[in-house]
């Protein structure tokens, strides 16, 4: 019997991919298959997120959880962000753990898993150029990472951190990336980076000829068999006319645009060290529904950030309003270590922004529930990607929504036209109208 691997990932899709890439390092390179009971696990890793607060705490609950579970003589270790900002200092708070790696330093796991303690959280490693194995959580999506690290200052965000300074994969390594995915089955790429329209910026091979996010792009939908391409996330900073104009105007890449506002207050986005304004990130966000008809717009939205007031809170509520975002993931913000703004002295009381957090998110249910119902007898074409309960499939549009539809199995991985028959919030429910 082979060593088995248990992974629990918590946080982005680049964690997920990270997690991809150190399942396939230990398949190919120490044996081990993933395993879905921690009990029967030789291997026990948690993959970490530090972004917010409250993935740190869950990190030390999921260990005490998992020392109780596990076999007697079976490892745990952490990676990931957590893991880069913390380092040591996890080995001294929980003893359980045998080594701490950093999410810059995937490609050394075989090293940490036969080295007592191991510690290496070096955020100026560099693996852009490091060919890991092939391994996807999905047959139908590829996750594929086309820069690590992050450039930005922005006062609130810990990922500088954790990942480090920017820099891009070559194009090749990435291409090559992609046509193995197709080759296995894929069909769909999403492509991942801290700001991935940012792309180009750095290569590690100084003679790669110049290049941007939006040429990438059209290299990716050159590539045979690739049927839709995702992203994530680009910054609106960099959101120029070109990079519009081929969002618009590839018929392979979806029709989703993830354009993370933070805060509708230019105060407050200077603040932040955001790099644009409120009009600014509005020229884009209406150019963009100019450009695509049923654009698919989400976003990011942090409230009581330090300084903040009623009129600040005001101007990105009335973004909201404006843009009309048919997805959006708002917190309260938190302050975290090593980052400018958590030694503002400005700091908002907790109930003020529990009050605002409430109120934003009361808007953006009523904006939903009108987007919602705007779907009735729409007809969107849905690659199906997972069983549901009740004898249900279910996937995404081009667009992106969530799409639910009665099937089976023989659906998966295939696309169909499904006409909307009850939309709900969170989920469209329709009837198949041709296969």
């Amino acid at each position: 019997m082979g060593k088995k691997l248990y992974i629990e990932t918590i946080g982005c899709a680049m964690n997920v991919r990270d997690s991809e890439h150190i399942i396939a390092e230990l398949r190919d390179k120490e044996g081990y298959e993933v395993v879905e009971d921690i009990s029967s696990a030789d291997l026990i890793l948690i993959n970490t997120c530090s972004v917010r607060e409250k993935p740190v705490h869950k990190l030390f609950s999921e260990i005490g959880v998992f020392n109780k579970k596990k076999k007697p003589d079976a490892k745990i270790g952490v990676c990931g962000c957590t893991a880069s900002h913390l380092g040591e200092e996890i080995l001294k708070k929980a003893p359980s753990v045998s080594f701490v790696l950093g999410a810059r330093n995937v490609s050394k796991i075989s090293k940490a898993i036969k080295t007592e303690n191991f510690v290496d959280v070096d955020i100026d490693y560099d693996e852009s150029e490091y060919a890991f194995g092939d391994f996807r959580s999905s047959p139908y999506k590829a996750y594929i990472n086309i820069s690590i690290g992050c450039d930005k200052s922005c006062t609130y965000c810990i990922v500088p951190h954790t990942r480090g300074d920017e820099i891009s994969i070559p194009p090749n390594i990435i291409i090559n990336e992609v046509k193995k995915a197709v080759d296995s089955g894929a069909k769909e790429i999403f492509l991942l980076g801290q700001n991935v329209n940012n792309y180009g910026v750095r290569f590690r091979d100084k003679t790669l000829k110049k290049m941007d996010f939006s040429d990438l792009l059209e290299m990716v939908s050159e590539v045979e068999g690739v049927e839709r391409i995702r992203f994530t996330s680009p910054h609106p900073l960099h959101m120029d006319d070109k990079f519009l104009k081929v969002f618009a105007s590839n018929p392979k890449i979806c029709k989703s645009m993830h354009m993370p506002l933070q805060s509708g207050s230019t105060k407050i986005l200077k603040a932040m060290k955001r790099g644009y304004s409120k009009e600014w990130f509005l020229d884009r966000a209406f150019k963009l529904r100019e450009m695509v008809k049923d654009v698919h717009i989400s976003t990011d939205v942090i409230v009581a950030f330090p300084g903040e007031s009623d009129e600040d809170f005001e101007d990105t509520l009335d973004v909201v309003k404006k843009v009309r975002f048919e997805q959006m993931f708002s917190f309260k913000y938190s302050p975290r270590p090593l980052t400018k703004a958590a030694e503002f002295k400005e700091q908002i009381p907790s109930d003020i922004g529990s009050q605002r957090l409430k109120t934003l998110q009361d808007l953006h249910s009523d904006i939903l529930d009108e987007i919602s119902l705007a779907q009735q007898g729409k007809i969107y074409t849905v690659l199906f990607e997972e069983l549901r309960s009740n004898d249900m499939v279910a996937g995404r549009s081009d667009n992106n929504f969530m799409i639910q539809t009665n099937g089976n199995k023989e659906l998966l991985g295939k696309f169909a036209d499904v006409k909307i028959t009850n939309p709900r919030r969170m989920v469209l429910y329709g009837d198949i109208v041709k296969t």
